[in-house]
C-alpha cells in the first residue's frame, strides 16, 4: 500500500457511515424502469449530492422513461480530455416491494430492492468524488457523470446520449455490481441481440379438412428446435426461445405463429454470424412462410486492446490501496456493452455481495468503502 492508498482509504473509511446513510436513502426510493414519474425523487436527491461536490447537473428528459442525468464539474477546464463514470438508477422492482421486501442492515450485510444493482454504485461514484475533493486531488481526466433510468429494459432512450458521450471520453467506469465474494470486475460481457420469428400458414377445420391447411405451428415447432441446435457453449454462444405463441382454435389448423429469442455471444463476429443463421432459416412445411425481425441490441463487451489497457492500469492503481484485483465473464448486458464500442470500459466496479433481481439481494457493507477507494483512485489514472 503507497501513501496516496492511505489517504484514500482513510477519508473513505471515514465517510463510511455517511455513504451508507445516502445509499439508504437511495434505497428508499422506490425507482422501478416502468414508472417514470418515480425517478423523481432519486435524480432530486443525485442531483443534490452532486451539486455538493462542484458538479453541474442537466437532466434530459425522457418521452417514454424517467430520462438521463449528465453532470460535470462547475469548473471545468475546456479541451482537457474526460472520463465518464456511467450508472443507472432504475431498478427491475415494482413499486411497493418495500413493503414485503424492507430494507434491512443486519451481520454487516444490507438488504432490500436495488441495493445492489445497482443504487450502491450510484452511492459510490459521489462519494469518490467526494474523496478526491476532501484529498484536494484534480484527476488530470476530468469525471463526468451520466445516470440513466431505463437500464433495465435494455436502455431504449438513453443508448443514443450514451454513445454520444461514449465517443467524447477516454474511457469508461461502470459502477455495475461485482461478481462473487472477491468482487471481481467484469472485463468481458456477451452481447445480446433480439429476434421474432412469424410463421404464417393457412388455416382450416382440423377436422373436416385436414390436409387442407398449412400448420404454422408445425412449422414454428422445427424452427425452435433449428434455433436451440444453434447454442455453442464452448463458444459462449447461446440461443433461447422464450415466448411462442400461435393459433385461434384447438380445431383449426394454426395460420400464424410466432417465437421471441434471445441470442448472446462473446464477439461481435460470433454475432454477426448468428444472425446470418437466423435470417438463413428456411420453412419445411409446404404453405408456410417465415418472417424474421430483429438484430442486435447490444454488442459485447470484449476483451480488446484498449479495454485490457484498462485492466492493467487499474490492477496496478489497486495495489496502492493494496487490494488484488480479480476479472470475470459474465452472460448478462449492461451500459458497459455500449461504451465498449466506443471507448476503454471497465464493468463490474461497484457492490460486492449477490441477489441482482432476486429476492435475497444483499450487499457487504464494510466492502463498500474499499470499492469506493478503489473508484477514487481509478479516477486519478493518468491520460
Amino acid at each position: 500500500m503507497t501513501e496516496l492508498g492511505e489517504k484514500i482509504l482513510k477519508v473513505a473509511e471515514e465517510e463510511k457511515e455517511a455513504m451508507l446513510s445516502f445509499l439508504m436513502e437511495l434505497a428508499s426510493l422506490e425507482s422501478p424502469s416502468d414508472v417514470p414519474e418515480a425517478q423523481v425523487p432519486v435524480q432530486a436527491l443525485l442531483t443534490s449530492a452532486l451539486e455538493e461536490v462542484g458538479y453541474r447537473v442537466r437532466k434530459l428528459p425522457g418521452k417514454k422513461t424517467g430520462g438521463v442525468l449528465f453532470a460535470a464539474p462547475g469548473d471545468r477546464v475546456r479541451h482537457r480530455p474526460a472520463q465518464l463514470l456511467l450508472g443507472h438508477c432504475d431498478t427491475v422492482w415494482k413499486m411497493g416491494t418495500l413493503e414485503t421486501m424492507p430494507l434491512v442492515l443486519e451481520d454487516g450485510r444490507l438488504r432490500g430492492p436495488g441495493v445492489f444493482d445497482m443504487k450502491a454504485g450510484l452511492a459510490q461514484v459521489v462519494f469518490a468524488l467526494k474523496i478526491l475533493r476532501r484529498l484536494g486531488l484534480e484527476p488530470e481526466v476530468i469525471p463526468v457523470v451520466l445516470v440513466n433510468s431505463d437500464e433495465e429494459i435494455g436502455s431504449p432512450e438513453s443508448t443514443r446520449t450514451i454513445r454520444l458521450v461514449s465517443r467524447r471520453v477516454i474511457r469508461a467506469y461502470i459502477p455495475e455490481p461485482s461478481v462473487g465474494d472477491q468482487g471481481r470486475l467484469k472485463t468481458v460481457r456477451k452481447g445480446v441481440a433480439r429476434f421474432s420469428l412469424r410463421v404464417k400458414g393457412k388455416a382450416a377445420h382440423a377436422g373436416l379438412d385436414p390436409t387442407g391447411g398449412a400448420s404454422a405451428i408445425l412449422e414454428l415447432s422445427h424452427v425452435i428446435q433449428s434455433l436451440h441446435a444453434m447454442t455453442e457453449l464452448e463458444r459462449g454462444i447461446s440461443v433461447n426461445v422464450g415466448v411462442i405463441s400461435g393459433g385461434t382454435r384447438p380445431n383449426v389448423i394454426a395460420p400464424e405463429a410466432l417465437a421471441e429469442v434471445d441470442v448472446r455471444m462473446l464477439s461481435v463476429r460470433d454475432g454477426e454470424e448468428m444472425e446470418d443463421r437466423i435470417r438463413s432459416l428456411l420453412p419445411t412445411v409446404p404453405g408456410t412462410r417465415l418472417e424474421i425481425e430483429g438484430g442486435t441490441l447490444m454488442g459485447p463487451l470484449e476483451r480488446t486492446p484498449r479495454n485490457r489497457a484498462l485492466w492493467e492500469a487499474a490492477r496496478e492503481a489497486a495495489v496502492d490501496l493494496g487490494l488484488t484485483l480479480e476479472e470475470a465473464t459474465v452472460g448478462g448486458g449492461s451500459d458497459g456493452n455500449t461504451t465498449s464500442q466506443f471507448t476503454a470500459t471497465l464493468d463490474g466496479l461497484g457492490a460486492v455481495g449477490d441477489g441482482a433481481h432476486a429476492p435475497h439481494e444483499f450487499l457487504y457493507v464494510d466492502r463498500q468503502v474499499e470499492r469506493c477507494a478503489l473508484l477514487a483512485r481509478l479516477l486519478l489514472l493518468a491520460p
